[in-house]
């Protein structure tokens, strides 16, 4: 479904920050190769945590649920031998999971999303599982792909960290049950490496013992290792609260957000830092930040790799600063559910914003007067962007028509909700 977004110039009101998607993720898979019984408080529900429970489900997890928590009894080292696999439209979700199936005899991951997570390559994992010992079938590096393993082996792996961290995470994720101990070494750069600290916390939490370098670029996995039975908590979602911190920010507003702890290992956090950098009043603490935005922003220069998943609620905001924004280093945004810098800004063009690109940079040229809007814009089936579009059509002179808007979901399905909570004009509409 296409939502329209209409010009709203105020909005005010309290939210409770969604629960993490990433730490939800990571707590169902560390709970699923867990032998026992693990309780999750607070999980959240979208697309691509739903993929996640739908998966470990199939590979042989016990999983029962209630309004607040959900209780899983794991298959520890031993998934059940399915057949196939579907992931729906979530990268994460499939990169952690080819890892992990390494230890089931054959599975394929089908593909449900040719145009979207159909498109994303791959081959950095699938050259590292072979490394182990695993043959992996597959089409150029993207889906459909079939794990062939069973008995992976430990011992020295190499993994690029160039495109994603999740390939490492992947194979932080399998290594510890492998007999034999391991050594991985990070090739190229790492980025996102905040997110790496994030699994490495989840590990920790499960009993996982792993030795870091400082850098992150090299690991020693202790073999034999077995996953504890645990109980979590799972904090709130910086990532989708950025994009409500960026509407409040460009509006005219009173806006507080619970549930964002100010020492959250979420590299998305910045979120907040980089509003205040752009003059915008608000206050962070125990765990809440309050927004009374004015619609006045200064533009401001920021690396991006840190914050990968917040970057586009930053542009968005930026589309209204005074003076030119940089986003830098932040080329891997080009490698999600869309090129989320050529796509993005197309886009954001359209709607009447002055942005430029390069392969790592966003530059926007802000324009406090606002932008026209008045169009119908196409969000390439990806929930960050629907977002911040989202953010820039509460700003604009005439209402923008999001296409596919419903994509939402993936992460944040309530986000419409949200917004009309807080007085935004956000109105459901049929694909034309």
């Amino acid at each position: 479904m296409d939502v329209l977004v209409t010009p709203t110039p105020t909005l005010k009101g309290e939210l409770g920050a969604l629960s993490s998607k990433n730490y939800t993720t990571r707590y169902l898979l560390v709970a699923a190769l867990a032998e026992g019984t693990s309780t999750i408080h607070y999980p959240a529900h979208s697309e691509d945590s739903d993929a996640m429970r739908r998966c470990i489900r199939d590979l042989g997890a016990v999983l029962e649920e209630d309004e607040t928590k959900i209780t899983i009894t794991g298959f520890g080292r031993n998934p059940a031998p399915v057949k196939e696999l579907d992931v729906g439209n979530a990268g994460a979700v499939l990169r952690f999971l080819m890892a992990v199936t390494a230890l089931c005899p054959e599975v394929t991951f089908i593909n449900r999303y040719p145009d979207s997570l159909g498109k994303r390559p791959h081959d950095d994992l699938i050259e590292s599982l072979g490394q182990l010992g695993v043959t992996v079938e597959h089409n150029q590096g993207k889906l459909p792909i079939t794990i062939r393993g069973g008995k992976p082996r430990g011992g020295k792996i190499t993994v690029s960290g160039n495109v994603s961290s999740q390939f490492l995470s992947a194979l932080l994720f399998l290594t510890p049950l492998l007999e034999e101990d391991s050594e991985i070494e990070v090739l190229h750069d790492l980025k996102s490496a905040i997110v790496v600290g994030q699994t490495l916390e989840v590990l920790s939490q499960a009993g996982i013992v792993i030795h870091a370098s400082d850098d992150l670029m090299h690991y020693r996995v202790p073999g034999g290792q077995r996953y504890e039975a645990k109980t979590y908590m799972v904090q709130g979602d910086y990532p989708g609260s950025a994009a409500v911190l960026a509407a409040a920010a460009v509006t005219q507003s009173d806006v507080t957000i619970h549930r964002l702890e100010e020492h959250s290992k979420q590299g998305e956090r910045a979120i907040v830092d980089v509003l205040r950098m752009m003059e915008v009043p608000l206050t962070h603490e125990n765990g809440t930040v309050h927004v009374q935005g004015t619609g006045r922003l200064k533009a401001v220069e920021f690396d991006g790799d840190q914050a990968t998943d917040a970057v586009l609620a930053m542009v968005a905001a930026a589309v209204f600063a005074e003076g030119t924004s940089r986003f830098y280093n932040v080329e891997n945004l080009r490698y999600k559910e869309c090129d989320r810098i050529t796509d993005y800004l197309n886009e954001l063009r359209k709607a009447g914003a002055n942005v430029e690109e390069k392969q790592s940079e966003i530059i926007v040229h802000g324009r406090p007067e606002g932008v026209e809007g008045g169009v119908e814009i196409n969000a390439h089936y990806d929930h960050r962007v629907i977002m911040a579009l989202t953010v820039v059509g509460l700003r604009a002179n005439k209402p923008i028509r999001i296409r596919d808007a419903h994509h939402v979901a993936k992460s944040y399905p309530i986000y419409f909700d949200h917004l009309r909570a807080l007085g935004a004009s956000v109105e459901w509409l049929e694909e034309a």
